[in-house]
């Protein structure tokens, strides 16, 4: 096995069990109210709780109350693991962090997958907010999936900038742009 596939294997692996032992673990511990939502358990003061919710939408709760969403999201899950799966297949053993980072993006992906087809609708506990400002609840699952896609936007900046560099060291590059002026 490539480097590559290691390191994807390895992280997007590991995201999948830490987000699904998580959502477990929220889902059978966290206090809920007799409406069955979940009330907030203080990790740091107006800043950081566990409060369960659910949600059919995708990260943070979009889409939650759209009709078909369930359906919709669940298809583009797969279809984006699937792209992934192509896209890690085509990249080169240099490129550590774009393994990592497709890693992230396929177990997020791939974790929210899992409940929406078993559950009906992802599990969510984390909640960050400053005093009455709440960002939406959300899970570890939707973490490595921003994390994932910020780290391939500086893949991408570094793959920029190493292209535009042996472009400057190729032979003839100035003559190409004394000519291109």
């Amino acid at each position: 096995m490539s480097r590559r596939w290691k390191i994807f294997t390895a992280v997007s692996v590991a995201v999948l069990v830490i987000d699904q032992l998580t959502k477990w673990w929220a889902r059978t511990s966290l206090p809920t109210n007799a409406s069955g939502w979940g009330t907030p358990v203080t990790v740091i003061e107006n800043f950081f709780h566990w409060r369960l919710s659910y949600n059919n939408g995708s990260a943070f709760g979009l889409f939650d109350d759209v009709n078909g969403a369930r359906i919709f999201l669940t298809v583009v899950g797969i279809g984006a693991v699937i792209g992934i799966l192509f896209l890690v297949k085509h990249a080169r053993d240099d490129q550590r962090r774009l393994a990592a980072a497709f890693g992230l993006v396929a177990g997020g992906a791939v974790g929210n997958v899992i409940d929406r087809v078993i559950a009906g609708r992802v599990t969510d506990f984390i909640l960050w907010h400053y005093y009455q400002h709440e960002w939406p609840v959300f899970n570890i699952a939707d973490a490595a999936l921003c994390v994932g896609v910020a780290l391939l936007f500086l893949d991408l900046g570094k793959e920029k900038g190493k292209e535009k560099a042996a472009d400057e060291k190729a032979p003839g590059a100035k003559t190409k742009k004394r000519h291109a002026q």
